[in-house]
């Protein structure tokens, strides 16, 4: 029966396939058709790419067309995977086709044909896909090296010197030339009746946009004033945030202006061409200066603020000047290009045109890199400390001698004739402060921002809220940076499209996607762990018998198997091969036999406290000399307070290996020994009976077993005898024996019982010394012989002193 189940799924099956034959059959024509335009494409392509000899223009245009293709076929390769996985299915559900000579049942046979045709066919679009997406990504790859080649030949192609003088005057006639062209055509088209009569047709509009434009340059600053103070009034104050809204409105109500009166001199129609090509370009440098006018502002603003400590106030005046001068050497090298691209220019008057641009910025750059603060040593005019260095001072140490490098590289270029490397190289670095000065303001907006909303105001910029947005910043600018150096928009698309495609890491494909998929599955997981490690903690075992040191187990061992499965199920979900991360997987285990074999030993040491528990959180333990309490065990080392409230991390695996004395194993209980001497003649069995007093009269000291008095023994100054008795908590065992000892002095007082100190017989050595009258015998004359002394009627013994005191002979 289950096997004529099976039959019957799969004629089921057979039949829903067929029902979609027709539908298939029209996408299979669209698809073939679409193919055969593919080929006739790439086989251009590839014809243009070995000619090489298509403009640049042209190469883009038929590099973005093989790109609209292989974005279609990067779609279909992945087409129709569930229905594939599916028939698969079935053909393995079907089993092996017997080879042993037995002949298959026809029904089994024909359909194992019919889907062995179907699998054929959806496999069929997805390889002629794989095929034609490789071949579009080659010729993608080729077309790119090409245009790169070409850009690098330009931007190192050397051309006339801008220093040679003959050049000079040819140039100095072609400006004058094109000025007189543009004045011509302006003249001339004034002088139209056509023009005229436009003019007449669209006064109304020009008026209104003249107005508009005027209202806009001379009452802009103003209304952006008066808006700031509106918005000061909600809230705020001290945060910069509606500082800075205002500073953006007094870039965008000017540049509307210029905009508008941009307009009007359009619907006028009295330029011409050359005066229109002029006019389309005011927008974007008007955009140019007021932008950098803007950060000259905010930097003037950042250094009243004290935010540039190390600057002085003419310094940064300076300063936001030559930002502004920037703006205008960037307007002006745009014109050197518009000028070249307008009146089809030499390549002599091109250097000598753009060189006095490239050494006025090169001169402002060095200048700039001038302006510097002062050295972390010095203190500051007002008395201040001296501005703090560190990475940042090191950062800025870097662009400052950038900048003269730029600074004295770009002229030489240029005077040699290489002027598209020095504009290549000077431009961009204007550009780059730029971004990076716009950076720092928006981080310190951002950051403002935060301090607004979460009430910390000023503190809000210190925050790591505040260097979380300058990393992510600056991850954002590195496309701009890239195509401010020289970088084609397309690359930065080919990067993208490469990396949304993924790359691949031992027969394991990552992607943005499964990456991202991995994260908030993990993530998820995660957070659920430590929700139900939180509630066993806090709700579920502190309701049950099992001890601190249990519970903490269970909680810990809760954390690492739901990790575990977390990161297992986000590695399924993202759609990694388990199979490819094994090989991974298995060369890792040998490098961490290897390279971190204490890593591993702690981590199984911990594990193996965790399960089996010879030591638990609270005990009170002593390992290697160090006593104190376990406050945390860990899978690679376990926290043990000591009683001086220090904190001592000791690997697992000497818990493990080495010798642990575990006070509070299992109970609380313990013994404490409590020795005490008194005098000779003492009666031993009355200090035996209060002995027994004080130590039953203890609250600490359990009744069973009872407390014991044991007499030692004869000390060399006393009669010895120790209290034994077992506390309910040994962790109170020093407590227990100070009340015990005060205990003891205490009766031993109203009992008049004495307790004895260490006494010793001090023996001399010359006691005739002590004789009155020995030291009043005369003395004898120095060359008499001396008297022989007389033997000491008293015995004299050396002592182990007496020989550190001699010293000498061993006679």
């Amino acid at each position: 029966m289950p096997r004529l189940g099976r039959i019957l799924g799969a004629l089921l099956t057979v039949i829903l396939l067929g029902l979609g034959v027709s539908a298939l059959a029209q996408t299979a024509e669209e698809q073939r058709e679409h193919y055969q335009q593919w080929l006739k494409t790439a086989t251009r392509a590839e014809e243009v790419v070995d000619a090489n000899r298509a403009s640049n223009a042209a190469l883009e245009k038929l590099r973005s067309e093989i790109d609209g293709y292989r974005e279609i076929f990067n779609n279909v390769r992945n087409e129709n995977t569930d229905r594939i996985k599916t028939l698969e299915g079935q053909l393995q559900a079907l089993g092996p086709k017997p080879e042993d000579g037995t002949e298959e049942s026809p029904d089994i046979a024909a359909l194992r044909t019919h889907l062995n045709e179907q699998l054929d066919k959806l496999r069929v679009p997805r390889i002629i896909g794989e095929e034609a997406f490789s071949r579009a990504n080659g010729l993608i790859s080729e077309i790119d090296r090409i245009l790169r080649d070409r850009q690098a030949k330009e931007l190192l192609q050397r051309g006339p010197s801008p220093v040679d003088l003959r050049h000079w005057p040819d140039a100095l006639t072609d400006i004058r030339n094109a000025g007189r062209s543009l004045v011509n055509e302006t003249i001339t088209n004034l002088r139209s009746d056509v023009t005229r009569e436009r003019i007449y047709n669209r006064a109304p509009a020009i008026l209104v946009l003249v107005l508009i434009a005027a209202l806009l340059l001379a009452r802009g600053k103003r209304w952006s004033e008066r808006a700031g103070a509106y918005m000061r009034a909600l809230g705020g104050r001290g945060t910069g945030v509606w500082s800075f809204l205002v500073s953006l409105s007094r870039i965008l109500f000017p540049w509307l202006g210029v905009y508008a009166l941009t307009v009007a001199v359009s619907l006028s129609g009295v330029l011409g061409v050359r005066g229109t090509l002029v006019l389309e370009q005011v927008p974007y440098w008007a955009a140019i200066i007021l932008y950098y006018n803007w950060i000259g502002r905010q930097i003037f603003l950042m250094g009243a603020s004290g935010r540039f400590r190390g600057l002085a106030p003419g310094q940064i005046t300076e300063l936001r000047i030559h930002i502004d001068l920037l703006a205008v050497m960037l307007v002006l090298q745009d014109l050197v290009r518009l000028f070249e691209r307008i009146e089809n220019i030499s390549d002599a008057t091109r250097a000598v045109t753009g060189f006095p641009v490239i050494v006025a910025t090169a001169l402002l750059l060095l200048r700039l890199q001038q302006i510097r603060t002062r050295d972390n040593g010095e203190e500051t005019a007002d008395g201040d400390e001296p501005a703090r260095g560190g990475g940042f001072s090191k950062l800025i140490e870097v662009f400052r001698r950038g900048l003269f490098l730029l600074g004295i590289a770009s002229p030489v270029l240029a005077a040699f004739g290489y002027t598209n490397a020095a504009e290549g190289i000077v431009f961009p670095a204007v550009k780059t402060l730029a971004l990076i000065a716009t950076l720092v303001i928006l981080q310190r907006f951002l950051a403002s921002v935060y301090g607004l909303l979460s009430g910390q105001g000023e503190a809000g910029r210190d925050s790591l809220f505040s260097v979380i947005v300058g990393f992510a910043l600056a991850i954002l600018a590195l496309p701009i940076l890239a195509l401010y150096w020289g970088a084609r928009a397309t690359d930065l698309t080919e990067l993208w499209s490469q990396l949304l495609l993924g790359f691949d890491i031992g027969g394991v494909t990552i992607s943005p996607t499964n990456f991202l998929t991995f994260v908030a599955i993990f993530a998820i997981g995660y957070a659920l762990t430590r929700l139900l490690q939180g509630g066993l903690r806090n709700s579920l075992l502190p309701k049950t018998r099992i001890d601190p040191g249990g519970q903490n187990a269970i909680v810990a061992g809760t954390g690492y198997v739901g990790i575990f499965l977390a990161a297992l199920i986000a590695i399924i979900g993202a759609g990694f091969d388990l199979s490819s991360l094994a090989i991974v997987a298995g060369a890792l285990s040998v490098g961490i036999g290897f390279g971190l074999q204490t890593i591993v030993s702690n981590f199984v040491s911990g594990i193996i406290l965790l399960v089996e528990r010879p030591i638990s959180k609270g005990d009170w333990i002593d390992v290697n000399g160090q006593m104190g309490y376990v406050r945390d065990i860990s899978v690679r080392s376990t926290r043990i307070e000591t009683f001086d409230r220090t904190d001592v991390i000791i690997p697992n695996s000497d818990l493990i290996s080495g010798t642990v004395t575990n006070y509070t194993r299992g109970n609380t209980v313990g013994r404490v020994i409590v020795p005490v001497g008194v005098a000779y003649g003492t009666d031993t069995r009355r200090i035996e009976t209060i002995l027994g007093e004080i130590a039953n009269a203890h609250p600490m000291v359990l009744a069973n077993p009872a407390p014991s008095v044991v007499f030692q023994g004869f000390g060399a100054d006393s009669l010895d005898f120790e209290i034994r008795a077992i506390l309910r908590d040994v962790n109170w065992v020093l407590s227990v024996k100070s009340d015990m000892n005060h205990e003891i002095n205490r009766r031993f007082v109203e009992e008049g019982i004495e307790i004895p100190f260490a006494q010793r017989d001090v023996w001399l050595r010359n006691p005739e010394t002590l004789d009155p009258k020995a030291a009043r015998a005369p003395e004898t004359k120095p060359d008499a012989p001396k008297p022989a002394a007389a033997p000491s009627s008293s015995p004299v013994e050396m002592t182990e002193a007496d020989m550190d005191i001699g010293g000498g002979d061993d006679h």
